[in-house]
């Protein structure tokens, strides 16, 4: 029987066969949905299932399911060219076989996950409890941390872009589109910790607690602070500059709505002048109010978190790539070959 991390690294495709209520819920990562019944199908077979019992249930998903048998096999063609399928369902029960017997009589070659998506669950919140070797960088709002692990990754490093994952920049004004769920944050999360298994250190954001509306889970923000803490610093006007290339991409109607989100903490009168400079089309001013926020909430951050920085890199106009280069040279002669980190000022 293979283990969810082997199928996690088959490249069979993974059908999912509950509902996409559940499926959006939170899936496995890259898996493709064709849902037995629909939402409020399977709310009315459980409904059934409680009044009247197993058999009446079973003839009500029957009269649900009849129609589109036929969906069913063109939808796992479409999904799967060489008629090859792991199926889940939630515990591996009855939508799942049924799902399986289909397929089988249509030609396929299947396997049903053992335990469905709530042992891929368990291996979800195991993954977070393992001793994954971190390492994470920090730094104030505008150092271009996400940029730079891009950088790291493009030179073969392993890394994992929480704000990528989470479709967030991490800030008021950080929204890039419609947020997963914490729990598919974690699924998505778990499945790349295990994709970069015995690969070295992975480099990843240190980040708080929640990223938008996606929250961090516990073992894995406590894994993240026990790891080597990197900050990248980089100068006040280049931080403005990139914050603007960023920014300048939201419509400024947008923008005066998230500086009222933080007006409680950033204060209303910050609030009014950001907002005139933006009337004025003066970005750069608004930036600079909104990074007076955000450093103060930084040095919050590190002073409750009492870590102190394996390495401050001071990198003035180098470029993501020179700073990812510097980063895998420091790992390299400290966190491989010592046990004493080495602070570096790279100017």
């Amino acid at each position: 029987m293979q283990s969810i991390i082997d199928i996690l690294e088959s490249i069979k495709p993974i059908i999912d066969v509950r509902t996409p209520a559940e499926f959006a819920q939170g899936h496995i990562p890259n898996a493709q949905n064709i849902p037995l019944f629909t939402n409020e199908e399977r709310h009315e077979v459980g409904l059934c299932y409680k009044q009247k019992g197993k058999d009446a249930a079973v003839k009500l998903g029957l009269k649900y399911v009849g129609p589109k048998l036929e969906l069913f096999v063109e939808s796992a063609e479409h999904f799967s060219q060489n008629k090859q399928a792991i199926i889940h369902c939630w515990r591996g029960g009855m939508r799942s076989q049924s799902m399986a017997w289909l397929l089988k009589t249509s030609g396929f070659e299947t396997q049903i996950i053992e335990g469905g998506y709530k042992a891929f669950r368990n291996v979800v919140l195991n993954q977070f409890k393992e001793p994954h070797s971190l390492i994470s960088l920090g730094g104030y709002t505008g150092s271009g941390k996400t940029e730079i692990l891009h950088a790291l990754r493009g030179l073969g490093e392993p890394i994992i872009d929480l704000e990528g994952i989470a479709n967030h920049k991490g800030s008021a004004f950080g929204i890039m589109g419609d947020q997963p769920s914490s729990e598919h944050f974690e699924n998505t999360v778990a499945t790349e910790l295990i994709g970069h298994k015995n690969q070295g250190p992975i480099w990843i954001e240190d980040e708080s607690r929640n990223i938008g509306k996606v929250y961090l889970n516990n073992d894995l923000k406590n894994l993240m602070n026990a790891s080597p803490l990197v900050v990248i610093d980089k100068p006040n006007d280049l931080r403005i500059e990139g914050l603007c290339e960023d920014y300048g991409k939201v419509p400024i109607a947008s923008l005066i709505e998230d500086f009222k989100k933080i007006e409680k903490r950033l204060g209303g009168q910050h609030v009014k002048a950001a907002i005139k400079y933006l009337e004025n089309d003066d970005l750069a001013s608004a930036c600079a109010i909104a990074l007076h926020y955000y450093d103060k909430s930084y040095e919050h951050a590190l002073q409750r978190s009492s870590r102190d920085p394996h390495l401050t890199l001071s990198i003035g106009h180098l470029s993501n790539m020179e700073v990812a280069k510097q980063l895998i040279e420091w790992k390299n002669l400290n966190l491989l070959n010592s046990a004493t980190a080495l602070d570096v000022d790279a100017k």
